[in-house]
Parts: structure tokens; C-alpha cells; sequence
């Protein structure tokens, strides 16, 4: 099968391909750039992205806010013409600042989800960043669209569809995840939301490419979500155990030796489900052990740190520097295929 660039505003992109979002620094410029540079567009997690910055913890949002600048500037140093872009979760404290910095420092797209992005538009106003709302329901298709219609007089410049193999935090029930499992069940949502989308290019005169996520690991995957008449697909989990990812060696080497059944639905302090690798902490967590943050970080607005069971900056933040029995390792539902270290292009080769 062929596969058509895909085409968002006047931006082109040979392979239609989206390098999934994955905070905290796992995709930072270091892999953003290199999928950037094969062909695909390249993207940036912001989620504590100032993470190894030495004012952290005094101030992460100002470290925050300068690493987003020092990332997308790595990125395209790998990768001068390729497409580069940022993940900017809507649940993030300061959220508004984060998505105009990443405009100002030249992210070529902004896509956003862990909540509906009611108000991605006005933070972009001025900026020529395209914008894409994350979206799992046909629900919530029509929310945001509907809204950014009303309030903005545009519309999306294209779309992710995450479905329930993704990983990280996931927009549906546990019993919803736990039944996507048992059959291919999500394409009937797919389809659906393909056709709020419709409506919208109607009414705009435009194209809105559609992008499905979730679980994408073959190059049958990929083929399947095209016709189901997807645009492209986003891959997340693929690119962990890629020389260039930005993670520890270790947080690929968890996603290598885990098995199957050591991937599991688990209760994140955002409040939503997630899915990861069960390890030594996760155990603890879910015997009921609680872990109390050492400091407040301020990443999430509906975070009490009085109230949470571990603080989800600290977990992932070990995550990415290799202390994986004492992390948070988010995977996708198929992270359990991988089986050794392999470079973004021979990722991207054996997709496409």
C-alpha cells in the first residue's frame, strides 16, 4: 500500500506519520528532531519539561518555560526543514503560557489533550502554529468543535483520534479499556468521529486530516487506519526503544523485558485511568502504600498534594533517568512486542 504526504494547511509531510507525545522526557528534541528529519513530524512533550534545568525545583515554571525554547531549537538543528511540534496537556498549570511560548520559540503544530482544549485557539491568536485537539469520543469531537466554531470562527487545522491501546493517561473508563482488549471495538468510534469532522470541512472549505492513535504498531495497523480513512497515525510506544529517544536506557530497557501481563490499567493522581508497567512501585501503590510528594511542583491545576496517593512529576521524572522500580512507566498496550533497540528510520521503514 502507498501512502499520500500528509498535507496540514501549507505544511506537508512526507510520511504521514506522528511521533506520539511522551512526558516526562521521553520525547524531548532529541526524538522529535529525528523523526522530524526521516520524514515524519517530530513531537515535543512539554509535561515538566524543565526537568534537568539546575532552578527546577526552586522555579519549575520558569524552567519549564526556558526548556521549551532549548528543545524545539535542538529539534530543528536535527532536523532545519522537517515538521516539529509540541504536546501541551490542557490539565497542566499554566497551560495558556506553554502553548504561546511554544508558538513563539517556531513549534510548527500544538496538540492537546488530558482535557478538552476549549481554548486552544485564543493562545495561538497572532501565531501561524497550526493547532489539533486530541479527542477519544465522537462526544467530545463535537464539543470542541462546535465551541471552537462559536467562539473562534475557525476550525482545527487536523485531529488525533486516541483510542484505548494508547498509553499514558487514557479518556475512557477502566471497563471501557478492559473491553477494547477482548475485540476491536473502537472502530465504530473512528468512523463516527470521521464524520463530525466532515461536517466541519464543509462548513470551513477545508481540509482537517484525521489522525488515529492508539495501539499502532504494525504496518497492518497503519493500513487499517487508513481505511477506516484515517489521514495518518500516531506512534508513541514504537519509538521508546529507539537509540534517539530521549528516556533512559533503562525506561527502554523496562519496555524490552516486560511481558504482556505485566502491563496494566492503573490509577494515576491525575484521576484518570493510565495505563503502565507494573513494577516494584506500582505494587505498592496499588496495596494501598502511599507515597507523599517531597515537594509540590505545581504541574497539574487539579492536583491537592495533601490528598494523592504519589506525585506523578516525581514518578515520571524517575522514569526518565532510569530508576525504573521506583517509577511511573507509561507504555502503550503493546509495549510488550518490543524486543531490542532500534533507530527512529528503522521504525518508521517498518511502518511505512
Amino acid at each position: 500500500m502507498t501512502y499520500e504526504p500528509l498535507k496540514i494547511g501549507n505544511l506537508t509531510v512526507p510520511v504521514p506519520l506522528i511521533q506520539g507525545g511522551m512526558g516526562v522526557g521521553i520525547s524531548l528534541g532529541g526524538l522529535a528532531g529525528a523523526v522530524a528529519a526521516q520524514g515524519g513530524i517530530g513531537i515535543i512533550s512539554t509535561a515538566q519539561i524543565g526537568f534537568r534545568e539546575p532552578d527546577f525545583e526552586e522555579n519549575p515554571f520558569a524552567a519549564n518555560i526556558r526548556a521549551i525554547g532549548k528543545e524545539i531549537a535542538k529539534a530543528r538543528e536535527l532536523a532545519p526543514r522537517g515538521v516539529i511540534g509540541c504536546n501541551i496537556m490542557v490539565a497542566l498549570s499554566h497551560y495558556k503560557e506553554y502553548v504561546t511560548e511554544a508558538a513563539k520559540a517556531g513549534a510548527d503544530v500544538i496538540i492537546s489533550g488530558a482535557g478538552l482544549a476549549t481554548q486552544l485557539p485564543e493562545h495561538v491568536k497572532g501565531f501561524v502554529t497550526k493547532i489539533a485537539p486530541i479527542v477519544s469520543s465522537k462526544k467530545a469531537a463535537n464539543v470542541i468543535l462546535k465551541l471552537w466554531d462559536k467562539h473562534y470562527h475557525r476550525t482545527a487545522d487536523f485531529i488525533v483520534i486516541e483510542g484505548p491501546k494508547a498509553g499514558g493517561h487514557l479518556g475512557f473508563s477502566k471497563e471501557e479499556i478492559e473491553k477494547s482488549m477482548e475485540a476491536d471495538t473502537y472502530d465504530a468510534e473512528i468512523r463516527d468521529i470521521i464524520a463530525v469532522v466532515k461536517q466541519y470541512e464543509e462548513r470551513y472549505g477545508t481540509a482537517i486530516p484525521v489522525i488515529v492513535a492508539g495501539g499502532i504498531t504494525t504496518r497492518e495497523d497503519v493500513q487499517h487506519a487508513m481505511e477506516l480513512g484515517a489521514n495518518g497515525v500516531q506512534v508513541a510506544t514504537r519509538f521508546v526503544t529507539t537509540q534517539e529517544c530521549d528516556a533512559d536506557i533503562a525506561y527502554k530497557q523496562a519496555y524490552i523485558n516486560c511481558k504482556k501481563e505485566d502491563i496494566k490499567i492503573v490509577k494515576s493522581p491525575v484521576g484518570m485511568p493510565g495505563r503502565a508497567i507494573e513494577n516494584a512501585f506500582m505494587k505498592k501503590v496499588g496495596e494501598g502504600i502511599t507515597a507523599p510528594p517531597k515537594k509540590c511542583l505545581g504541574c497539574l491545576k487539579s492536583c491537592n498534594p495533601a490528598e494523592i496517593p504519589y506525585c506523578i512529576t516525581e514518578r515520571l521524572i524517575a522514569a526518565a533517568k532510569g530508576d525504573v522500580e521506583e517509577a511511573l512507566l507509561f507504555c502503550g498496550a503493546n509495549a510488550w512486542k518490543e524486543e531490542r533497540i532500534t533507530t527512529v528510520k528503522e521504525v518508521i521503514e517498518s511502518l511505512f
